[in-house]
């Protein structure tokens, strides 16, 4: 049955990856077709990451709504493997991306490929799970749609006005939400992850090796994120700091 299951859907992923390729390819030769040619591609890559983040949030929330069995250790179903297939195709069109334009980019690619390991044992080495990796790509993608636009307006702001007004508004609040999902939710869905997966309780449908490189790479992007956006927040303490200390020059 797993196996009728593979073949019957193998065709989404090859579909899925030609959506992905046609939208970075609109995006990258007609939306930001006057960009400068140093940041059209990632503005292309944000574009493909548009077009992927909220749909997959939504799609993923409702395959996991609808699947009853709901468990770390439950089967997947046609819908979540469905869901998988998608996030599947936007990594490996984002990887691509990065390796024609980006190479030198270890840690993106590594993310990436470690990503895909991710989503591909699960769709289609132990067909077990689906339920933890799509919770974990909701919280993923659920920033997704704020973090692009603020990439976007942040590759224009030097240039653009509008640009600036809006990565200066945006900066906050997108931090702030960002910090409560990565700092917090996710640590804390891991934490109930590793927890069952240590007690052995998976141990009958998912290798061992499976789920121990899950949480490795989990918990790695967990901290790599935590980083991330401390340094943002570092970053614009200083902007503010040094803008409040000029303002008072002014008045002074």
């Amino acid at each position: 049955m797993e196996t009728l299951t593979l073949v019957h859907f193998l065709p989404n992923l090859p579909v899925f990856f030609s959506l992905f390729l046609m939208i970075y390819l609109v995006g990258y030769f007609v939306v930001f077709r006057n960009w400068s040619p140093k940041i059209r591609p990632e503005a292309s890559s944000c574009f493909i990451s548009l077009a992927h983040g909220t749909p997959a949030v939504v799609l993923a929330s409702l395959a996991l709504y609808a699947d009853s069995q709901r468990g770390f250790a439950a089967p997947n179903t046609a819908f979540q493997s469905l869901v998988l297939d998608y996030s599947i195709a936007y990594f490996l069109m984002d990887l691509c991306h990065y390796l024609v334009f980006f190479p030198s980019d270890l840690l993106f690619i590594g993310h990436h490929l470690a990503t895909l390991f991710v989503f591909v044992t699960c769709r289609y080495v132990v067909f077990h799970c689906a339920y933890a990796i799509l919770v974990l790509l909701v919280l993923a993608e659920v920033t997704s749609g704020c973090q692009n636009t603020w990439t976007l307006a942040g590759a224009r702001k030097s240039d653009v006005a509008t640009a600036a007004k809006v990565y200066e508004l945006l900066s906050p609040p997108f931090y702030a939400f960002y910090s409560v999902v990565r700092g917090f939710i996710g640590p804390l869905f891991m934490y109930k992850m590793g927890v069952f997966f240590l007690s052995g309780a998976g141990d009958h449908v998912i290798p061992r090796w499976i789920w121990v490189s899950w949480i490795f790479v989990v918990l790695s992007a967990i901290m790599v994120s935590i980083l991330w956006i401390s340094n943002l927040w570092v970053e614009l303490y200083r902007e503010r700091k040094t803008k409040l200390q000029e303002l008072e020059k002014k008045i002074s």
